[in-house]
């Protein structure tokens, strides 16, 4: 649609228009619409290769500048809109859709390779499906056979003619005929089978060759156009285009008007200066040779007129622009009334004298200038052509970051604004950076004035949309574990809780549940023994297993086991609901685990697949709405093609095939996807996409990583040697010539960057060879001002390894070095200890448990970080364990003998052998122990010690035989003036001695009280300590016993006021301890303690930093590594009192007074 509202005669013909910029071709094209209406309803036709190219220009054209709208556009795609022309001139001739497009050969070929591999022309194609025995070889060798072939029909359509008559030959580039070879004539024969088996019906008018032929023969014959030719076709940034395609345009020039808009890089005739100059047809050129040139220069003279960079980049790009020289009539068109009656708009890049470095770049290619003997001396280093280099992918975008916020406010400051519309940022593969993106760019809120609004786009939706990964992850049921990450993972799919009426908030509970009740994998022990050959009996720690635990649990509570089910009781309430949900979706999984498994024609695969859709997901929003019409529509496509292709209801296909079949088609690229939506864009260099943009920025340039490598099949005639052709799709050479294209479509600033360093040893890597290749050329054509430092030092940083690198802070830095990233280095509160945090402002009075100044006592620093600043590191984070229990680590142990501990002194049996028997049972049918033979052994090592702590326990009952009730403490502190600290707690397991006045007070712990040095563990009997100086403060004339599983440790009674004295340190140290991080640490005082006094400080060290065999405490505690990094600081002197002064004031009392038991004796 244009601004005017009546349309005029159009005349007819190609024309085609050059420019070295876009914005010139687009100007052209809304002056063109403008005088060139078509009627009211009637669409102009665009012919775009990119969802990117035709956005922008949609975007262009409908700027109040340019038309002010732009409707009634309709972008196509090339290949479509030849395959539509060809029905339009033949009609009923060829089928609607191409029979032997790719989709549908590869399912032809599929159904035919069994039966033709058995013939001896294929013998080669036998050998590589020899052992296929899930069908995947023979779809991925179908898949790429027909790309092959749809690659033949589009650019060696003579070759298949060839084939098809009989004749195994290859024609080269000159018109030559030769011998196909006798090792790839399977090639030949295939193609004929193909031909057979469409049948006479369709052997003309199925292939994009044939097809091709029977057009060229018959549009001469027309007189008038046939119906659905459009009036006016606009092909708009294209690059490339096979040669079958421009015949087709010519072709259709006599009946509508088609205008070809060109990017040329060139205003001079170019072609020469590239390899491969002979195999162009054309005898005639668009563009003039440079004034110096002729075409009897040899190769030396040309290299001495060639601009290096065009010259090896450019080759796809002279290619096209030479087969469009074949069809260019520019007298046809001249006098078409062309803009200034023009149709050459080269334009200069920046006014003379007053280029930058990336303009004077850019001038050189269009000038093709080459490489002056002498390098041209710039005015100054600009910035509009820049490298950094960085460690990692992740570096690169931080660093990126940072340096679109410094030219955002730069442009500002300049009275001319950069927006993120102006910026585009393009990596060789986005899937590899996304990540990286969302944590940098991602984690910046809107309301922070750093904030820079991003997009990306050409992501591959497999692997990032729930939705798809949840139907992925369904797709894998027959070979699924059924492990419990697995199936929780699919519970955090909105939209497949909302089928089984789970909510999210029970997702925590259900993760608690299903660890509890000894659920590992499996749906049931059938389901298992499929899966790894195992017994068909052993069901624990399945789905069956732990959900009957469940049920029966929510049934009786913790009542006796049933049936060998032990209950699982923690289920009751409304909370009772989402174990339906749970039961539901477990019974909806098995059942379709049966059904995947079993091989399925077509017609039944799309209705499994489409209830497999609605069985398990409810959808919720948009975008899980339009991802299931993907898959619908991509489902049906699919099966279009299999009927296509001949599949009848006897070919089954087995899952393996048509997953890959379905998911991949969803990931096909289409002209809808989002792009250019106001924002910063990061998006895939992909081919046709040089979009001019303000700023252009390139990342991942790194040296294998692009240009991309694409090896070839060793069968693909086309790429061996002899067989090229101009105008062949080469992936290196689309790279090239896109990245030529970005460097020119680049208006202000060239931003590039590649991981120049390793992360781990910081040893140079090299870059794309296109990075070397471009700054070779600068070395050579341009320099600095005597005086200053080479070009490219000047143009290149080189960044530091993290973030956070004191580098940004030195006061002689590199001033190109900095960061916006502040958070890094914010002075924090926490690590200014000469200003206390007070723990409550106004109270002056303070409640404290014992088990509290125990933890306090154990941890100092981790207790203020926790209480007085509210914030701890020991998140916790629920686990998913995928495998049953073979074997336990030490704190698996430590749990389990605890509870055997306590089921002991609950119970307290009379014969202990019975009591250990039955507790092993009942954890087997937990799911806690091993399966079969296994689950003896490991419980013998858990047991044995519990039953040595219990016979030694069993024997101090002699010493003090009667039980004591528990005592309450409740003691008051006072000090600092007006601080007052009252201490709580129990006291239980406490007995009396035969003579009643002496008191015991005995703990069981299944933990080790010694190392393996056979010395006590100070910290982990420091709760003990605390209890008994409770004890002997309230009076009582106490001593205590800690049993544990290697030894007995005895704390003698102390004074009453002894006792109470040291309480009150204690306390106080506590006060103190929440107001400021104590310079102590509890393992590390101890061992200064423990040390002889000349070694104690280098003992501590090696006790707090860790040696060559050992790790510190520091280590294991991030507490302390947050307040203090190294033993230095713990010991610095400004620190008052110091580590020594809290060792002793804490921790020498109970070093003291803690002994290991030497022999039984008599309560003293």
């Amino acid at each position: 649609m244009t601004a005017t509202n009546h349309s005029t005669s159009l005349d007819n013909g190609i024309a085609v228009i050059h420019s070295n910029q876009l914005e010139e071709l687009r100007d052209v094209v809304e002056y063109w619409l403008k005088q060139h209406p078509l009627s009211p309803l009637e669409n102009d036709v665009f012919l775009v290769q990119s969802n990117g190219m035709g956005q922008w220009l949609r975007q262009s054209l409908a700027q109040n500048n340019a038309l002010g709208i732009a409707a009634a556009i309709e972008l196509k795609l090339p290949s479509l809109f030849i395959w539509s022309i060809y029905r339009a001139v033949l009609a009923q001739k060829i089928p609607k859709e191409q029979l032997l497009a790719k989709a549908p050969l590869t399912w032809r070929l599929y159904r035919l390779l069994p039966t033709l591999i058995t013939q001896a022309e294929f013998e080669t194609l036998a050998t590589f499906l020899a052992d296929d025995n899930n069908s995947r070889k023979r779809y991925q060798l179908a898949e790429q056979l027909a790309d092959l072939f749809d690659q033949y029909q589009v650019y060696r359509s003579d070759w298949l003619s060839d084939w098809a008559n009989g004749t195994d030959s290859l024609r080269n580039a000159l018109g030559q005929i030769l011998i196909l070879p006798e090792q790839q004539r399977w090639q030949s024969a295939l193609w004929r089978a193909v031909l057979a088996d469409l049948g006479d019906a369709y052997t003309a008018s199925a292939s994009r060759a044939s097809v091709h032929a029977q057009f060229m023969a018959n549009i001469d014959e027309l007189d008038q156009p046939p119906a659905g030719i459009p009036r006016r076709i606009i092909l708009f940034g294209l690059s490339s285009l096979p040669q079958q395609s421009l015949e087709v345009l010519a072709k259709l020039g006599k009946f509508c008007q088609i205008v070809l808009f060109v990017h040329n890089p060139c205003q001079h005739y170019w072609a020469d200066i590239i390899e491969d100059k002979e195999l162009l047809k054309a005898e005639r050129h668009r563009q003039a040779y440079k004034t110096g040139m002729t075409a009897s220069l040899t190769e030396e003279e040309l290299h001495l007129h060639a601009q290096p960079l065009l010259a090896a980049w450019g080759k796809q790009g002279r290619d096209y622009i030479r087969l469009l020289d074949q069809f260019d009539e520019t007298q046809a068109y001249a006098n078409w009334h062309w803009p200034d009656s023009k149709i050459d708009l080269f334009k200069d890049y920046g006014k003379p004298g007053q280029r930058s470095l990336l303009q004077h770049l850019q001038q050189s290619i269009l000038d093709l200038e080459p490489i002056p003997a002498e390098p041209l001396v710039l005015a100054e280093a600009d910035q509009s052509l820049v490298f950094h280099i960085a460690h990692s992918p992740q570096r690169e975008v931080e660093i990126l970051h940072d340096q679109l916020l410094a030219r955002f406010n730069s442009a500002a400051k300049n009275g001319n604004p950069l927006h993120p519309r102006d910026v585009i940022i393009m990596v060789p593969d986005i899937n590899k950076y996304a990540p990286h993106i969302r944590a940098v760019f991602g984690n910046v809120k809107p309301d922070d004035p750093r904030y820079i609004p991003y997009s990306l786009a050409d992501q591959q939706q497999r692997g990032q949309n729930p939705l798809l990964v949840a139907v992925e992850a369904l797709l894998n049921l027959p070979d699924s574990r059924f492990t419990v990450s697995e199936f929780l993972a699919l519970l955090e799919v909105p939209a497949l809780r909302q089928r089984f009426a789970i909510d999210e908030a029970a997702i925590p509970k259900l993760h608690q549940w299903v660890e509890e009740a000894g659920i590992r994998w499996g749906l049931n022990a059938e389901q298992r023994s499929q899966s790894v050959d195992m017994p068909k009996d052993l069901e624990a720690n399945t789905w069956q297993f732990g959900l009957r635990r469940m049920l029966l649990g929510y049934a009786v509570g913790a009542g006796a086991a049933f049936k060998d089910i032990e209950p699982y009781s923690e289920i009751g309430g409304l909370d009772a609901q989402w174990v339906g949900g749970l039961s539901y979706l477990l019974e909806t999984l098995e059942s379709y685990a049966t059904l995947l498994r079993q091989e399925q024609n077509t017609d039944n695969w799309q209705q499994l697949l489409s209830a497999l859709l609605e069985d398990f997901f409810v959808i919720g929003d948009e975008r899980d709405r339009k991802m299931q019409e993907m898959l619908t529509r991509s489902l049906t496509t699919w099966g279009r093609c299999c009927e296509q292709a001949g599949l009848t209801a006897t070919d089954t296909l087995p899952l393996s095939v048509v997953r890959e079949a379905w998911l991949s088609e969803v990931d096909e690229p289409s002209l809808h996807q989002r792009f250019l939506s106001g924002r910063v864009n990061f998006c895939t260099l992909m081919p046709m996409r040089a979009i001019p943009f303000h700023l252009i920025c390139l990342l991942g340039m790194n040296d294998g990583d692009y240009p991309r490598s694409q090896q070839p099949h060793s069968f693909d005639l086309m790429s061996q040697r002899g067989h090229y052709r101009p105008g062949d799709r080469s992936r290196r050479h689309d790279d090239q010539y896109l990245f030529l294209e970005a460097l020119l479509s680049a208006r202000q600033q060239l931003y590039v960057s590649w991981v120049g360093r390793n992360i781990r040893d910081n040893s140079a890597q090299p870059p794309s060879v296109l990075i070397s290749q471009l700054r070779d050329t600068l070395t050579q054509g341009w320099q600095l001002p005597d005086n200053s430092p080479a070009l490219l030092q000047a143009i290149t940083v080189e960044h530091p390894l993290q973030p956070f690198s004191l580098h940004y802070l030195a006061k002689n830095r590199d001033v190109r070095l900095f960061t916006y990233a502040r958070e890094w280095f914010e002075e924090s509160d926490v690590i200014r200890l000469t200003d206390p945090v007070m723990i409550s402002a106004d109270e002056k009075s303070y409640t404290l448990t014992l088990k509290s100044l125990a933890r306090f006592l154990k941890a100092p620093v981790k207790s203020f970080c926790n209480h007085s600043l509210k914030f701890g590191f020991d998140q916790e984070t629920v686990t998913s364990e995928d495998n049953e229990p073979f074997d336990f680590n030490a704190l698996e142990s430590y749990g389990l003998r605890n509870d055997l501990l306590d089921a002991l002194q609950s119970e307290k049996p009379d014969d202990t052998g019975t009591f250990f028997e039955q507790q092993r049972s009942a954890m087997a049918r937990k799911g806690k122990l091993p399966l079969c033979g296994f689950a003896h052994a490991v419980y013998a090592d858990i047991a044995d010690p519990v039953n040595q702590v219990w016979q030694q326990y069993q024997e101090l009952f002699a010493l003090w035989p009667a039980e004591i009730d528990a005592r309450v403490v409740d003691l008051s502190f006072s000090f600092a003036g007006s601080i007052t600290v009252q201490l709580t707690g129990d006291l239980s397991n406490l007995r009396q001695g035969n003579d009643h006045q002496h008191n015991g007070m005995i703990h069981l712990t299944a933990q080790a009280l010694l190392t393996n040095a056979k010395k006590i563990k100070y910290p982990n009997l420091l709760l003990y300590w605390v209890l008994h100086l409770a004890g002997c403060a309230i009076g009582m004339d106490l001593q205590t016993r800690v049993i544990g599983s290697d030894t007995v440790i005895e704390i003698a009674p102390i004074v009453q006021a002894e006792a109470i004295a040291q309480l009150k340190t204690l306390v106080e140290a506590w006060y103190l301890g929440m107001q400021a991080p104590l310079p102590v640490a509890c393992k590390t005082a101890f061992a200064w303690l423990s040390a002889a006094p000349d070694k104690a400080m280098e003992t501590a060290q090696a006790q707090y930093e860790g040696d060559d065999w050992n790790s510190g405490e520091v280590d294991y505690d991030a507490y302390l590594g947050r307040f203090f990094p190294r033993f230095s600081s713990l010991i610095a002197e400004a620190a008052e009192p110091d580590f020594v002064t809290w060792t002793h004031t804490i921790y020498r009392p109970a070093f003291n007074q803690i002994k290991q038991q030497a022999a039984q004796g008599a309560p003293a």
